[in-house]
């Protein structure tokens, strides 16, 4: 790998470092309360999708080069009125728990696409959201998984 494309690497995992933070302190504006989300989904031994916890990345050389690596990037949840449970009863007070997945460009690739749908299946969030950049400078689009996918 040259040293331009190095600092290429270098510039990008910060500018998408900020754009995180930002996503996050947009939300938090909101009125959600969000967490790093550090759980992700993978294979195990029989091919089959579960929740397991996130492993962190490393370079060759043992320096750790993230520590939240889940998927998606965020849980956030919102105490709500009116609230139906998975199993269709209906309180009066819950929480909406939604996971935000953060990409600049807005477009996830299959494997993201494999894993966003699995946790919709399996109701480990009630949606989740594609957080992008928008065509506005400074602006913030959220993009609900399940209606761009039609799930």
């Amino acid at each position: 790998m040259t040293k331009k494309n190095s600092k290429r690497g270098k510039k990008a995992r910060a500018s998408g470092v900020r754009f995180e933070l930002k996503v996050r302190q947009n939300l938090e504006s909101m009125g959600w309360i969000v967490s790093k989300w550090m759980n992700t989904v993978d294979k195990d031994k029989t091919n089959i999708l579960r929740l397991m916890p996130a492993k962190r990345k490393y370079n060759p050389f043992f320096k750790v080069l993230g520590i939240g690596t889940g998927f998606p990037d965020f849980v956030a949840f919102k105490k709500v009125k009116k609230f139906v449970d998975a199993d269709g009863t209906e309180n009066d007070v819950g929480y909406e728990v939604i996971g935000i997945e953060v990409k600049a460009n807005g477009y996830l690739d299959k494997i993201e696409k494999d894993m966003c749908s699995w946790l919709l299946e399996n109701k480990i969030f009630s949606r989740i959201l594609i957080a992008k950049k928008s065509k506005e400078r400074g602006k913030i689009d959220y993009v609900d998984f399940g209606k761009k996918y039609k799930l």
